[in-house]
């Protein structure tokens, strides 16, 4: 396929971060076209601010309709996990499996090589591989969301935005007069506006697992109302009162909610399921890496134990905080993203 390389086709969603996006490429020399992505009925509110964009920035709007493959790969993995036990991320699944699959095929179809985001990170070739690369603001880097990009995407994206810092951006946003530069930043989960998962995780059919709250020292405390209502770590919303300060510690196969007292909740050894590797080559046991463990923690430096095309074991220096069951640990080297997978055991 012959493709025209100053064009690029840019993800806009109607924020702030996108919308600029498209400036800075223009300014860069590419020739911007926009796509919004509708990934659910909670996306008009999207589609309709993307064309806000579309009329403020005059470009060309294209969108993609993503809702079969936004609920085959994201939402019901999203409700099959939390009814399990474990913790998902469902922007973690949803990049690689349906946002930059919609961009890249979208791209195919109009003869476009480039697609780009407003994504905080960035994007770097280093020794014939393309590394997804931290972004300048520490306090926005989004790398850790991108890790399970592969090389045939990461060779085609632009990641301008991950230059810069936040209130610059938005100050870019004011000086060409965008209608969002001041718009708030998404908290929720796209596709659960509300924020009410117990609704919404109901309201698909899915079957909780039910049991009972377990105290620090093994006793019963009462019934819970279902597993989804809980993620480890979590201190808040327990409705049990103990004393001192607790956390839930650990979410049992049988449904029990095991609690713990504060100090409890660290550890030293997770490991990864389905892992990804940027150069597709699984890490030399003994290495040292930097590991984040959600999204906004600090990188903890951890020794791989062990590493191959299904599995990661890695030990921490000193103990983190909590890692959830299917939540990512993404590993770097300094800036650069290496792999990582879903955390499957703690301990």
């Amino acid at each position: 396929m012959d493709f025209d390389n100053k064009k690029v086709l840019v993800g806009v969603s109607g924020g702030v971060d996108s919308s600029v996006c498209v400036d800075l490429l223009r300014k860069q020399g590419y020739d911007p076209q926009g796509v919004v992505i509708r990934f659910s009925d909670a996306s008009d509110e999207a589609v309709q601010d993307a064309e806000k964009v579309r009329q403020s920035l005059g470009i060309t709007l294209h969108i993609a309709d993503a809702r079969e493959d936004f609920d085959k790969y994201v939402v019901q993995p999203f409700c099959q996990s939390y009814v399990s036990g474990s913790t998902p991320n469902p922007c973690i699944m949803c990049n690689p499996n349906v946002k930059f699959a919609a961009l890249i095929k979208t791209a195919d179809r109009l003869g476009i090589h480039y697609i780009a985001t407003g994504h905080y990170a960035q994007v770097e070739k280093k020794g014939g591989f393309y590394y997804v690369k931290k972004a300048a603001s520490a306090a926005k880097d989004q790398s850790y969301m991108l890790y399970r990009l592969p090389q045939d995407v990461l060779s085609r994206l632009l990641l301008p935005i991950g230059a810069y810092e936040k209130p610059v951006i938005r100050d870019m946003a004011r000086d060409i007069g965008l209608f969002n530069a001041d718009k708030p930043d998404s908290q929720e989960i796209c596709f659960i506006p509300d924020g009410d998962y117990d609704a919404f995780i109901r309201r698909a059919g899915y079957k909780t697992k039910y049991g009972w709250i377990i105290s620090p020292e093994g006793k019963r405390i009462k019934r819970h109302e279902g597993v989804h209502n809980y993620t480890v770590g979590q201190r808040k919303g327990l409705g049990v009162a103990l004393g001192k300060p607790a956390f839930v510690k650990r979410i049992q196969e049988n449904g029990d909610v095991l609690l713990g007292y504060a100090g409890d909740e660290f550890f030293t050894t997770i490991s990864l399921d389905n892992p990804v590797y940027t150069t597709a080559v699984p890490l030399p046991a003994e290495s040292i890496v930097s590991v984040k463990i959600r999204s906004a923690a600090k990188g903890e430096v951890a020794k791989v134990i062990f590493s191959d095309s299904d599995r990661i074991t890695l030990e921490f220096i000193r103990p983190v905080r909590a890692p959830a069951k299917g939540q990512s640990a993404v590993l770097y080297d300094g800036e650069y993203v290496l792999g990582g997978g879903f955390i499957s055991e703690v301990q």
